[in-house]
């Protein structure tokens, strides 16, 4: 087959199969085509193995087949060209990060490009080479997520809310759709009458966050839309929280936005769109895992947004100076840029709008206070004409200051802001509130904002936090509202009985570390780096040792800034299509800047002006404090795509999507025990009386070893950092803010020493041994009781007879039926096995024999389930008759 590819592709459970024909002898176009039809893994098989025979150069020769498989993949990234033919991107390799309602969410770990056109019609270029070694600098291995049945582009409380739109409103839209394009596999030939059907829907992806739309718009038009996989950027994490046993997944998903992407210095401010340079939409998700289900679980989730300052204001690199001076580049009296962005973050999350502006506000030398200068004009300006309970809330705090003073605790002041935010936006629920808090109302709990429903809460509003790079004081601001957050979450789940959460608890540790991993992620791409200053770094208990790693990130960062940003940030242009290599056209690399690929207005006027005064767009304030991306509009049902397919015919099958018993899997490999665990690896071993997360610990007290390895960035995803805090030495400095927002990971020493299976102690010998001790501990520690010391007759007696219950199953040498013989266990029973299992105990198990009647109503069973009824015979009739005459006669 050298002259087209045939692309296969299955749902998870290889029930239903979709065929792509792509022709391989146009060397510029792409011709991709979908015959929209779904095959069964039989007729698929078939079809297969007559392009197999039809393409062989001889019939009846196996080995010059025309039809052999060139790679499995788990999905199509995109297809892409530059200046000579197109490339397909496909996804070979994947990680299960996290789960969400029975949802998996992957990373992608391995990519190939193929070329399409075939060589013998390929027009080769001199330039393509250099294209598709800067195209593949954009590494997408390194923290891009995508997922089969999940929209990852949009917040949780985006999904419910669009999958709980009435059913009538669901019909007149899809008699609407068949009305205007009849297609008769969007129902997957099911008629609009009947029981049979029930109403499906799905939404458009939000653009800004999708890192693949421009790849994908070759074919988004021409091929089915199982087909679309769209991506995200950014960061997800999960880890488990056990609660007495009661598992509750706390999931983190960062989405870096795809417009006006790019790197620290390189990007700064804003574009003539309102879009911000590091924009990320940080969402946290808490549910109760013990139930798989949106309609019946319990899920609760919060948003909040960093982004760089909405000016036209960049940093002049070209000094080499550690902190360039920062220039505002564009006058904007009427805060026309700010007013974009905040007009779209008022149709994506409603009123109101809190900025917290974390900039310094006393220099000797006026640098950052530029901005927070003009943002203040900017936001007093756009408040001039919004509605007073709409208004947008401006906090400024410098926290660079606070955390120079002795007498001043930044975590402190943080938590009071944090609480005032969260009271403001409130947070989102998918169950009304507990009976418990009616009867018990907490004062905290009635003072709550956001949007009460019947069926629970909505947040209405964002925290919008910034600083100048949005990277360490921003970390650290979100972190203490998300912890701020959570004990609102987990108090709406009645997990806990006063929506409170303290620090050094093991639930805060764990919420903590994912708040570091997050930071981390988010500081490498856009600033290079991990995080300079964390929140142990704010708390003043860092380890000593810490300075010295703060200085080798900010080199580091430094570096990177100074000499591969340039480079990272042409990868990111060609990968997001913001250029198009054409020709006749300057190449990319001849550019001396990409100033006007980013600010579409130096390139061609706007044919329309938007008002200075009524800056948001139509319709957005008559909803508020409601998103209007959320409310039932024509609008937004335009967005929508309504499907009807079988109810017993899952597009995602739940259960095998998240158990796989189609595959020969290892249980300690199961994703649920593999992810971080509260109780394993955090919570004390001498815990034994109060195993609660919720119970504050001694700052030394940890599950983790202080020592665990993390020299591998990728690995500390899956195995998470220490989240040890050791006490600070009594000479230890108040920490200086002054390097601003860097980022990284903590590297410790190698020889990581697990305490997972036994409490150890470690001592440094001079040549850097690691010397480990078993430690001793009593019962009363242990397990909360002392145990007698010797037990009674009859405990005794109850144990002897159980062991010689196993015993009796194995072969037993003379010398061990002495022994019992002579412990007096001559009156014990030997019990033999009664059941039809021959082998029967705790080692083994050998299943019966089943008998040829049991057989053959087993395949009668089967064949009924497939639809084949046996022809019932006379017996059958008389066991019916005999039924209906006892049961109704």
């Amino acid at each position: 087959m050298q002259w087209r590819y045939f692309l296969v592709g299955s749902n998870p459970a290889e029930t239903k199969y979709r065929v792509l024909k792509i022709d391989r002898t146009e060397p510029k176009d792409l011709v991709v085509i979908d015959d929209n039809h779904v095959y069964t893994q039989q007729e698929v098989r078939e079809l297969l193995g007559r392009l197999d025979l039809g393409n062989r150069t001889k019939i009846g020769q196996k080995g010059s087949s025309g039809l052999s498989r060139a790679v499995s993949a788990f999905g199509v990234v995109g297809f892409v060209r530059f200046l000579e033919g197109y490339y397909i991107v496909l996804i070979t390799k994947r990680r299960k990060m996290a789960d969400i309602g029975g949802h998996a969410i992957y990373k992608i770990e391995d990519t190939n490009m193929i070329y399409i056109p075939n060589d013998s019609v390929r027009v080769t270029h001199p330039d393509e080479a250099r294209y598709l070694r800067i195209f593949q600098n954009v590494d997408l291995s390194s923290n891009f997520y995508f997922s089969y049945s999940y929209d990852l582009s949009h917040s949780l409380q985006y999904n419910l809310t669009v999958l709980r739109m009435p059913l009538e409103t669901l019909k007149t839209e899809t008699t609407q759709t068949r009305q205007e394009s009849f297609d008769i596999f969007e129902d997957e030939g099911l008629s609009t009458q009947g029981g049979s059907g029930v109403f499906g829907i799905c939404s458009k992806p939000y653009e800004k966050y999708v890192w693949n739309g421009k790849l994908l718009e070759a074919v988004k038009n021409t091929v089915h839309r199982d087909w679309l996989l769209y991506i995200i950027h950014g960061f997800c994490g999960q880890s488990k929280l056990l609660i007495y046993g009661r598992p509750i997944y706390v999931t983190l998903i960062a989405r870096r936005s795809s417009k006006f992407a790019g790197t620290r210095f390189l990007k700064r401010g804003a574009d003539c769109e309102g879009d911000v340079a590091n924009e990320v939409e940080t969402e946290q998700i808490l549910y109760d895992a013990s139930v798989m289900s949106f309609s019946v679980g319990s899920y609760s989730s919060y948003v909040q947004v960093r982004g760089s300052v909405p000016l036209y204001w960049s940093q002049d690199i070209s000094t080499m100076m550690p902190k360039p001076p920062i220039t505002l580049d564009q006058g904007d009296p009427f805060a026309h840029v700010a007013a974009l962005h905040f007009d779209q973050m008022l149709q994506r999350f409603g009123s109101p709008i809190i900025i917290l502006n974390l900039v310094k506000e006393r220099e000797k030398r006026k640098h950052e206070r530029i901005l927070s200068e003009e943002l203040v004009a900017a936001v007093t300006y756009l408040n001039q004409f919004l509605p007073p309970e709409h208004a947008i809330i401006y906090i400024p705090w410098d926290m660079a200051k606070y955390t120079k003073s002795k007498l001043c605790n930044v975590l402190d002041r943080l938590n009071v802001i944090a609480e005032s935010v969260v009271k403001k936006t409130g947070f989102f629920v998918n169950r009304p509130d507990s009976y418990c808090s009616i009867l018990r109302p907490d004062e905290k709990w009635n003072e709550l904002g956001g949007y009460v429903v019947s069926t629970g809460r909505l947040q209405t509003g964002v925290l919008r936090t910034n600083c100048v790079d949005c990277l360490d004081r921003t970390n650290t601001a979100q972190f203490m509202v998300g912890k701020c957050a959570l004990a609102y979450q987990l108090y709406s789940l009645g997990l806990i009985d006063k929506p409170n959460l303290q620090f050094d608890t093991d639930a805060v540790r764990l919420f903590e570390e994912l708040y570091e991993d997050h930071g981390d992620t988010l500081s490498l791409q856009y600033g290079g780096s991990q995080l300079v200053h964390r929140v142990k770094t704010y708390r003043k208990i860092a380890p000593w040792t810490q300075h010295s790693k703060d200085i080798m990130q900010t080199l580091s960062r430094y570096y990177s800034n100074a000499f591969s940003d340039a480079d990272r940030q042409d990868s990111i242009n060609l990968f997001l299509g913001v250029f198009k290599p054409a020709e006749g056209k300057p190449h990319l690399w001849e550019l001396p800047t990409d100033f006007y690929l980013h600010h579409k207005n130096t390139l061609s006027l706007s044919q329309t002006k938007r008002s200075y005064t009524y800056w948001w767009t139509t319709g957005v304030l008559k909803h508020l404090p409601l998103p209007f991306d959320e409310v039932a509009c024509p609008e937004n049902r335009r967005k929508l795509t309504v499907k009807k397919f079988h109810k017993y015919d899952e597009e995602i099958d739940i259960h095998n999507e998240f158990f796989r018993p189609y595959e020969l899997s290892s249980f300690d490999e199961t994703f649920c025990l593999a992810m971080t665990n509260s109780t394993r690896d955090f919570m004390p071993k001498n815990v034994g009386i109060d195993p609660s997360p919720f119970t504050v610990r001694k700052p030394d007290e940890t599950g983790k070893s202080v020592l665990e390895n993390k020299s591998n960035r990728e690995e500390t995803v899956l195995q998470r950092k220490t989240a040890a805090s050791a006490p600070p030495p009594p000479s230890e400095e108040a920490v200086s803010s002054s390097s601003e927002d860097d980022s990284g990971t903590d590297k410790e020493d190698e020889g990581a020493v697990s305490q997972r299976s036994t409490p150890v102690k470690v001592t440094d010998a001079g040549d850097n041994t690691k010397i480990t001790e078993n430690v001793v501990q009593s019962t009363k520690d242990v397990y909360g009781v002392n145990l007698s010391d010797v037990p009674s007759e009859e405990d005794l007696t109850i144990y002897t007879r159980f062991v010689q219950l196993g015993q009796s199953q194995h072969k037993q040498d003379k010398s061990s039926q002495q022994l019992c013989s002579k412990h007096h266990l001559d009156r014990v029973i030997n019990l033999v096995p009664i059941s039809a299992f021959s082998q029967d105990n705790i080692y083994e198990v050998q299943p019966p024999r089943a008998d040829r009647k049991s057989i053959e109503i087993f395949h009668a069973h089967i064949q009924a389930g497939r639809g084949d009824m046996q022809p019932l015979g006379k017996d059958d009739f008389l066991m019916y008759r005999e039924y209906i005459r006892n049961r109704y006669l």
